[in-house]
């Protein structure tokens, strides 16, 4: 009770100085809309504390009300408002709306896997609770997978002007080319105002890119396409090795098989861990896998757009891997000033000297990993670290893996061995363990 008239108090509080900034111009206003996002936030933390079932079985028509309270006497300069009534409307019982967006040439994998997902999910739940997915396309009809495979798309985005509680945009080989039509950016910005949670899957991105809606986001995307994306759209913020990005209600992934992830998360918060094991194991995949995209990465090479200079400290690199490698040794090495040698690499490799030589170090240390039983000291050795446990801080650090973790994965051999006799049952337990909290 206390905390609604705190609720209510709030709301009055943002009236008056609406009011008040109304007659008394720019400074008022600013101070009206630093409260007005203050109080958006507490509510917004109030709603994520519980999750989707939880805020449907209590029923929360009083927070609807304060929500839709707060829109009349506030107005609508922040429009994260509208979506937060749209979330509050959850309680009421209905089944979750989803919309899963495909293009000409998708990702089977980025359709298929967010698919399986909610329909293991609706498996365990009550009829008038499931995920309603709707596969939407440029027009109805028939898509082609970049595998071959054809995909039938029952409906056009132009039949939904309703928003979704979830929006997903799946990702292809051919998006981050791709120049949707205006018409279906302006419906993507409209759907991403109203929608509970709107996101990507791989490539998928890039659409969301160009209707402007990573804009000082969090995001990823397929490590192989993660530098395009910050090249192309300098504002979103890219974070190339996560498998999964939350940035508010903006969902975002990395590639292909990421997208399970991503909707495993999902029904995380939508009915709690229990429930998301248990389609885990349904799937036989990992609730929450280790490490990150890095160890899926290929190894440092040279970019088209690189200056030779970083070719060259590559080679010389590589050469003398067990070398402390100081900066005025690399810039000896292609003949330059140390300041010269500083900004140009800045410029072209985009890190800075000391992180490309401990990002080769560590490549080195992968294929070693990957094609040799050498001893761990010895692979440390051999690619420059002081010690083991320099190489397994490293790993942990850039990789999220440790080395023995990393060869237990990509070593041909030994990973053969673990999937063809570990138990189904051992190896999602085992995940349970690690996995999401």
């Amino acid at each position: 009770m206390q905390a609604k008239m705190c609720c209510f108090c709030a709301i009055c509080d943002l009236a008056l100085l609406r009011c008040a900034a109304a007659r008394h111009g720019s400074a008022i206003f600013i101070l009206y809309c630093t409260a007005q996002r203050r109080f958006v936030q507490q509510c917004e933390q109030r709603l994520s504390n519980t999750t989707y079932s939880e805020r449907r079985s209590r029923a929360r028509l009083d927070d609807r009300t304060l929500l839709r309270s707060m829109l009349v006497f506030c107005g609508s300069p922040w429009r994260p408002l509208a979506a937060l009534t749209t979330a509050c409307s959850l309680s009421e019982g209905h089944d979750m709306k989803v919309a899963i967006v495909i293009f000409d040439g998708v990702q089977a994998l980025d359709v298929a896997g967010p698919l399986d997902v909610f329909a293991e999910a609706n498996t365990f739940l009550p009829e008038h609770q499931r995920y309603q997915i709707s596969l939407v396309g440029d027009q109805a009809g028939t898509v082609a997978c970049s595998n071959g495979m054809q995909l039938s798309v029952p409906h056009s985005y132009t039949e939904f002007d309703e928003p979704f509680d979830l929006l997903l945009i799946a990702g292809g080989p051919q998006l981050p080319n791709a120049q949707p039509k205006s018409e279906f950016l302006n419906w993507l910005q409209a759907q991403s105002r109203g929608a509970t949670r709107f996101g990507s899957v791989c490539t998928g991105a890039f659409v969301l890119a160009r209707a402007g809606l990573l804009d000082g986001k969090q995001v990823t995307t397929h490590w192989e396409d993660a530098d395009r994306l910050a090249d192309d759209f300098p504002d979103a913020c890219v974070q190339p090795d996560r498998i999964f990005i939350r940035d508010g209600r903006l969902f975002t992934s990395a590639g292909v098989t990421a997208g399970i992830d991503l909707c495993l998360s999902l029904v995380t918060e939508d009915w709690g861990h229990d429930l998301a094991v248990r389609v885990a194991k349904r799937l036989v995949v990992y609730i929450q896998r280790e490490g990150g995209q890095s160890q899926y990465s290929p190894y440092v090479g040279v970019r088209k757009d690189h200056d030779p200079i970083v070719g060259k400290v590559l080679r010389y690199v590589t050469e003398h891997i067990t070398d402390s490698l100081s900066i005025e040794q690399l810039a000896s090495a292609v003949s330059v000033s140390r300041r010269t040698f500083s900004r140009l690499f800045a410029k072209y490799a985009k890190v800075t000297p000391s992180a490309f030589v401990e990002q080769v170090r560590v490549d080195t240390a992968r294929k070693l990993l990957e094609e040799t039983d050498a001893p761990l000291k010895t692979v440390a050795f051999k690619c420059g670290f002081h010690s083991a446990t320099h190489m397994r801080t490293t790993f942990s650090r850039r990789l999220n893996v440790t080395p023995k973790q990393y060869r237990q994965r990509f070593r041909g051999d030994s990973g053969g061995q673990q999937w063809a006799y570990g138990g189904v049952n051992e190896r999602v337990e085992s995940a349970e363990m690690e996995g999401l909290s």
